[in-house]
């Protein structure tokens, strides 16, 4: 596992700078977003991100650059399936696109820290599921993942890894047959909305950007704050998927997977507003995103015996992102 203090440091600093910037200056008032504000705030974060992976090739080199930028693409690439369902609460639940990006906002906060907990009880729990060393047909089975691989010798199965490559290759299948019409959903049942009507009444209209109010000497829940509780269970939901897929990029490295991961959660909340009038465009990226996924799988499975590089990784996500996006176009003509 490799650690950089220096890389760290300037990752809290961009970040917490950026949410400031975005909360206390720039989005101070709730406001419908245009695409060319959307165009520029998804540009900024881009670049950001951009700018940090060229730190991370300087000061830890381009295995690491490559193993950010793979981590970085499959977390976006997988994410669209977010926005899909975003759109849909947004929808079912009659939102206004000026109050849209104040639940986006507290949501990615939200993100922050649960991906967090995800990813570095994952990454313990991964150090703790090694098979012991052993040798079979000559050959040692010694190595954990992300040390540097010797002739004669394998990687250790790792049970936790294992499962997960299962999950992913299932998950990329079942996305592809499952029928599921999600325009149908009733999202008043989902999750995140039994949870808050448990805790806190909940009120049947929106008050303007407001979370609570108080009325009769109590708290109240507003419909603006049982909207973010569906999209922060939705996003949770989805973390299911895109966490386990990063594993197999870097499963001992949590500066690389947090920091990539966060970089790219932060460039779809901009990302959102400019797609959303746009996203039915895409009608063929669901094959693209059932292969990720499922490569991914089939990478975590054959782990121990071959490794696919990070960089030959990332050429074969973007490869799928790239192609689903022309054969949508191509579709629509």
């Amino acid at each position: 596992m490799s650690f950089n203090p220096w890389l760290l440091a300037i990752f809290v600093v961009v970040i917490f700078t950026m949410l400031l910037i975005d909360l206390g200056l720039v989005n101070k008032k709730s406001h419908q977003i245009s695409n060319k504000e959307a165009l520029r705030w998804t540009l900024i974060w881009i670049g950001l991100s951009m700018g940090f992976s060229a730190l991370v090739w300087w000061q830890m080199g381009f295995a690491k650059f490559a193993e950010y930028q793979s981590a970085y693409w499959i977390e976006e690439a997988l994410s669209v399936d977010n926005m899909f369902v975003f759109i849909l609460v947004f929808k079912f639940f009659k939102l206004e696109g000026k109050l849209q990006h104040r639940v986006l906002f507290w949501g990615i906060i939200g993100a922050l820290i649960f991906r967090g907990i995800f990813i570095f009880f994952g990454i313990g729990l991964i150090k703790l599921t090694y098979f012991p060393a052993f040798e079979l047909f000559g050959y040692q089975f010694s190595l954990e993942q992300g040390a540097h691989a010797l002739p004669g010798y394998f990687f250790r199965p790792n049970l936790i890894l294992t499962i997960f490559g299962a999950f992913l290759v299932y998950a990329g299948i079942k996305s592809l047959v499952d029928s599921e019409d999600d325009d149908q959903k009733d999202f008043n049942k989902s999750l995140g909305a039994r949870i808050l009507r448990k805790v806190f009444p909940v009120t049947k209209n929106y008050h303007d950007d407001r979370f609570f109010i108080k009325r009769g000497g109590k708290h109240i829940a507003t419909k603006l704050f049982l909207v973010l509780m569906v999209i922060e269970t939705t996003d949770l939901i989805f973390a299911i998927d895109s966490i386990p897929a990063i594993f197999a990029i870097a499963p001992n490295d949590p500066l690389i997977l947090y920091t990539s991961n966060i970089f790219a959660v932060l460039g779809l909340r901009s990302m959102y507003f400019l797609l959303a009038n746009s996203i039915h465009m895409f009608s063929k990226l669901k094959y693209g995103l059932a292969f990720i996924l499922s490569f991914i799988g089939l990478k975590m499975l054959v782990a121990p015996f071959y490794h696919i590089e990070a960089s030959v990784s990332l050429m074969i996500v973007l490869g799928a992102l790239v192609l689903s996006v022309l054969a949508s176009v191509l579709a629509r003509r």
